[in-house]
């Protein structure tokens, strides 16, 4: 069959898909040539500063800080102070609780609050005693223990 026998609707659809045709290929040659002109690699790279915030502007070498990787410490460093301090302190008795065991001195040179386990006392205390102890690192926080009266 020819086109001679197209009937005037068969070649408005033929002529509105070939400049559909022609159309969609001059958009894809477009696209191409702004690839190749504008987006490189160089527009599309991104920075950080040193205070977290992104740019596009490239990091200042002159300002770069050299880093020792030997020195980086990973994980929360040891305590190397000693566990037991031989010094014997003094202090007051503010709370104890007997029946539950346990309770408080507060350090006289330091002014702060011990905590004591019946388990470290050598004789009965009550609250308002002048005691002596010494100090260790516990669990949560300080512990008095070696606690004997002075005065009563």
């Amino acid at each position: 069959m020819g086109r001679g026998n197209e009937s005037f609707g068969k070649k408005e659809v033929r002529a509105k898909k070939e400049k559909k045709r022609k159309e969609k290929e001059q958009r894809r040659q477009e696209r191409k040539g702004q690839s190749r002109d504008g987006n490189n690699l160089d527009d599309m790279i991104a920075y950080v500063d040193e205070f977290g915030n992104i740019t596009s502007t490239p990091p200042d070498p002159t300002r770069k800080t050299v880093i020792n990787a030997e020195e980086i410490e990973i994980g929360v460093p040891r305590d190397n102070s000693p566990k037991v301090n031989e010094t014997i302190r003094s202090g007051i008795v503010t709370f104890f609780d007997t029946s539950k065991g346990f309770g408080f001195i507060k350090d006289s040179a330091s002014g702060q609050d011990i905590f004591v386990h019946a388990k470290s006392l050598s004789a009965a205390i009550a609250e308002n005693d002048i005691v002596t102890f010494e100090v260790i690192k516990g669990p949560k926080g300080p512990n008095a223990v070696n606690v004997a009266i002075v005065k009563e």
